[in-house]
């Protein structure tokens, strides 16, 4: 009997995902030698601290704080340390070395991904993130596989969790956006600092991503608009449940024409923002701090991929796909794969967006105020598909105010922007409550 080939695994990090990775390793190694035909030998764990208290019981002898030669030494290099360095030097140094590389470092790739890639093409190794985006979903690989011969149009995700149950808390229970964040951080969902979270960076780098792989073009952050939910108030959320609506945290990315270029020149749009969805959208229905990612393409039509987006279990089952894939590749031959970047199609802005708006106004309760409202959007070419009016009344001085809540036909982003800096200027607008764009109607 052939003695089975053993591949020497590195890894770099040990926090909630990286325990959880070296435990399946560890405990799953006759499995996991079945699945790959080789056996995964960890060989050692790259940390800051080798004495700091971790929850899962792993060799003392593992840990090492020699990341380069740990790196050298490998056939296969698992990073899980985040941030941009050294992480971005380790896994160059790998690749270099000949070694395929596992990641979910997703600001990382976000960032500095093209030169991460052209290195691994050039080295012929397999750079693979499963990971960096949506946990344990697998998403990824059936973007860049499964519709490899289809034509993608548009992904609209919900990718970070701690946005989606806060937003969710406040549906649900009508809480302020303060108690439903201090909820999440009590129940682990956000952290201390919640800034990278709720203002949508975790989920414009995850946005870029998905958009390099839906649409074979390398984006950055740098071309994501983003915007974050801080903003959301608990009557943003309630109005938009009596116009039955929710409003959730989107990445967008989709192929358009951009109607402000002047020549019509196709394009993507890559955007986080938070975003009305008519209760029947599949997306609405995803609750707490799930994630979910909706596909449509040309001939496989719509897509829905749902599940645990954060994690370390979840996240170690992405991890260690990505891993038994680029050991089956070392096992049996051939080129490492990567990512597939055939053309260069444009980053629109978000002027160039084709969408919907949902908008507060508190105005003067008098005669002749919706007329004038309704005529300033037509001359400004916006169509009004939903208007409603609430009445408030004072109850120290008795006058009365009027609550209009407006959803708009699809126009261009740069015309309903226009529309609204002209409706501040109205004499009759005490303010514009609130401002947000409306998918799936």
């Amino acid at each position: 009997m052939t003695e089975m080939q053993t591949l020497k695994v590195a890894l770099l990090g040990c926090g909630n995902v990286g325990a959880q990775v070296a435990r399946i390793l560890i405990d799953d190694a006759d499995a996991l030698a079945a699945r790959t035909g080789a056996r995964l030998e960890l060989r050692g764990i790259a940390v800051r601290n080798v004495d700091a208290p971790r929850d899962v019981e792993l060799p003392k002898d593992l840990f090492t704080t020699d990341a380069d030669t740990l790196v050298k030494e490998a056939d296969l290099v698992i990073e899980l340390m985040g941030g941009i360095e050294p992480a971005r030097s380790l896994i160059l140094a790998a690749v270099e070395n000949g070694a395929c590389v596992v990641t979910g470092n997703k600001a990382l790739l976000a960032q500095d991904g093209p030169s991460l890639y052209e290195a691994a093409d050039k080295a012929g190794v397999q750079l693979s993130y499963e990971a960096a985006v949506a946990g344990a979903i697998p998403i990824l690989r059936p973007i860049r596989d499964s519709l490899a011969g289809d034509h993608i149009t548009r992904v609209l995700g919900i990718v970070n969790g701690t946005t989606n149950f806060i937003l969710d808390q406040m549906d649900s229970t009508g809480a302020q956006f303060a108690d439903a964040l201090a909820e999440a951080q009590r129940l682990g969902y956000a952290e201390a600092d919640p800034t990278a979270d709720v203002e949508g960076h975790d989920a414009a780098a995850k946005a870029a991503i998905l958009a390099s792989l839906s649409f074979h073009t390398r984006f950055a952050l740098e071309n994501v608009h983003c915007e974050g939910i801080t903003s959301v108030s608990a009557a943003d959320i309630a109005a938009a449940k009596d116009a039955g609506f929710v409003i959730k945290l989107l990445a967008i990315a989709e192929k358009l024409t951009d109607a402000q270029g002047g020549e019509g020149a196709e394009g993507v749009s890559v955007r986080v923002h938070p975003t009305l969805l008519p209760r029947e959208h599949p997306l609405a229905a995803v609750r707490g701090a799930f994630n979910a990612v909706f596909v449509e393409a040309e001939n496989a039509g719509e897509l829905m991929f749902y599940g645990q987006g954060a994690g370390g279990t979840p996240t170690a089952s992405a991890v260690l796909g990505d891993l038994v894939s680029a050991a089956r590749r070392l096992v049996l031959g051939g080129p490492g794969r990567t990512e597939t970047t055939t053309g260069q199609v444009p980053a629109l802005g978000i002027d160039a967006v084709n969408t919907s708006y949902y908008i507060g106004l508190d105005v003067a309760d008098q005669p002749g105020v919706l007329a004038r409202i309704a005529q300033l959007f037509a001359e400004h070419g916006v169509s009004i598909e939903i208007m409603r009016q609430t009445i408030h009344r004072d109850p120290h001085t008795q006058a009365e105010t009027a609550e209009l809540r407006i959803v708009t036909h699809r126009a261009t982003e740069a015309a309903l922007a226009a529309t609204v800096e002209a409706v501040k200027g109205l004499d009759v607008i005490n303010s514009v409550t609130s401002v947000l764009r409306v998918e799936g109607v």
